[in-house]
């Protein structure tokens, strides 16, 4: 999981720094040959011990016998050296050298499938971070590790929802609808979400509203027979509001506290698509609206969020394939960028390939 991006990090993060590195080692010499011959001219006195003696003779020798040995450092000396030590080993990045750094950092992020502004957003948490800051330099590396770390976390600072919490406090039924576009994995995930509620002691019945398409339905009643949850569904090509009002009606008669609504999908956001989005809606009214998409559809997963969440209004999102992600595009700005929060992921084929996001196992991924 994100092979790509972790390597391209990690690349130019490693790159700039021992270049800085090598540059600071480069100014120590001259530095040194100026401290030290401003020593000499300004003549900083420099440590000297004394020997107390007491004179003492035995009858074995005739050599003084020492008492004590005292060390005198003058104040000037110290202040010297204090001077020297912090010269040469820190350097401060000035904006010059963190535009050379970040220009090989943006390459990296855009071949990463990270949209524009989320780029523009991390570049501006970086650069408060590290421009104009001294850094030891034996430590260049692991700082700009740190705040590049600190500036992707700021971008998943969406308030987060505690499904289960919710299913427990609200009203029952509890209704959740799924959109999302064809062969992004909404189905599957549907399933998983039934199965991670099976682990938590949550009963559900999931609507088999996508009746666009009559292998959809199959799909899922398939699903439903493996995990033993019911499906409520329709002929093909009826209409999906009037299965996702069964749905509920069902879950209200049998007391099952969940409903799991399926919907259609299509290649593109077209007006048909968002109408029929619309009436499942206003019919099923649900408590929670998330958009199942693809974590290496990259950044272009941004622009389709914002259309079903004008259409119909998303709650938070749940990302698929994650297993197979190279590049972690979706996962650094959709948050920011949508303003919706990322509440699972989808990281393989089994019914149990499924979590809560956590953000930070999600930067580790990054190699961060």
């Amino acid at each position: 999981m994100f092979g790509f991006l972790k390597k391209k990090i990690g690349e130019v993060v490693s790159k700039f720094s021992k270049k800085v590195e090598k540059e600071a080692v480069e100014t120590e010499d001259i530095k040194d040959e100026s401290l030290v011959k401003e020593n000499v001219e300004e003549k900083v006195p420099v440590k000297k011990k004394i020997k107390r003696v007491k004179e003492k003779k035995t009858e074995k020798t005739e050599e003084p016998e020492i008492v004590e040995e005292v060390k005198i450092e003058e104040s000037e000396e110290k202040s010297f050296w204090a001077k020297f030590k912090e010269k040469v080993t820190s350097v401060k990045l000035d904006e010059e050298r963190f535009n050379e750094f970040f220009e090989l950092l943006e390459i990296a992020l855009l071949e990463s499938n990270i949209a524009f502004e989320v780029v523009d957003k991390i570049r501006e948490e970086l650069k408060k971070k590290l421009t104009g800051k001294s850094i030891p330099k034996n430590k260049i590396e692991e700082e700009i590790k740190q705040s590049l770390r600190d500036s992707i976390r700021m971008l998943f600072n969406v308030e987060w929802i505690d499904v289960l919490k919710e299913i427990r406090e609200k009203e029952k039924p509890y209704v959740i609808v799924f959109f999302g576009l064809n062969g992004s994995g909404k189905t599957s995930a549907i399933a998983k979400f039934g199965k991670y509620l099976q682990d938590y002691k949550l009963k559900s019945v999931m609507a088999a509203a996508d009746t666009f398409r009559s292998a959809a339905i199959q799909q899922l009643e398939e699903h439903g027979e493996k995990l033993n949850i019911k499906v409520i569904k329709h002929d093909y090509k009826s209409d999906p509001a009037a299965v996702s009002f069964d749905a509920v009606k069902y879950a209200k008669a049998h007391e099952i506290p969940v409903v799991l609504i399926d919907t259609a999908g299509r290649q593109d956001t077209n007006v048909n698509l968002m109408e029929e989005m619309k009436k499942i809606v206003r019919v099923a009214k649900p408590n929670l609206k998330i958009f199942v998409g693809e974590a290496i559809s990259g950044g272009s997963i941004i622009e389709t969020v914002k259309k079903f969440d004008e259409a119909v209004g998303i709650d938070g999102i749940i990302l698929t394939k994650v297993d197979v992600d190279e590049k972690g595009g979706a996962f650094v700005g959709v948050e920011y960028s949508c303003k919706k929060p990322i509440l699972f992921i989808s990281n393989g084929q089994r019914y149990d390939s499924f979590e809560v996001f956590d953000k930070e196992k999600i930067i580790k991924g990054f190699g961060l």
